[in-house]
């Protein structure tokens, strides 16, 4: 099965992916990981003014098949949230890269956007 998987985006292994603009990366979960997690039932998030580390968790995607923490691909201020999240978690499910975003994130240093994966190193990981 073959997973959408944009060229203009950054990826960590953990299967989360960023967006960056202009100071800004914005962070949701792949579309293997959404397939990977089934329907999604509930997202716990940080709140606007937390700050988040790379590689460290933020949050919490349950579904009906399972409990799983989500980690920052970056560091930095949390600027915002998702909150459709809250009322609509399926919106995962259904625009993992669009809809479906998480959170928006300040880059305390963006270097670290070096470290993640393109496009196609994440492709070649889920196949």
């Amino acid at each position: 099965m073959s997973f959408d998987v944009p060229d203009d985006l950054r990826y960590l292994e953990s299967h989360e992916w960023v967006r960056t603009d202009d100071g800004t990366a914005r962070v949701g979960i792949t579309d293997f990981a959404q397939d990977e997690l089934g329907d999604v039932v509930f997202v716990e998030l940080p709140n606007e003014g937390d700050e988040v580390a790379a590689g460290d968790e933020f949050g919490v995607v349950e579904s009906i098949k399972a409990v799983s923490d989500v980690y920052a691909p970056v560091s930095g201020t949390v600027t915002a949230v998702n909150e459709a999240l809250f009322d609509q978690p399926e919106l995962v499910n259904e625009d993992p890269f669009g809809e479906g975003w998480m959170l928006d994130v300040e880059l305390a240093d963006e270097s670290e956007l070096d470290d993640l994966l393109g496009a196609e190193a994440y492709r070649d990981q889920t196949e």
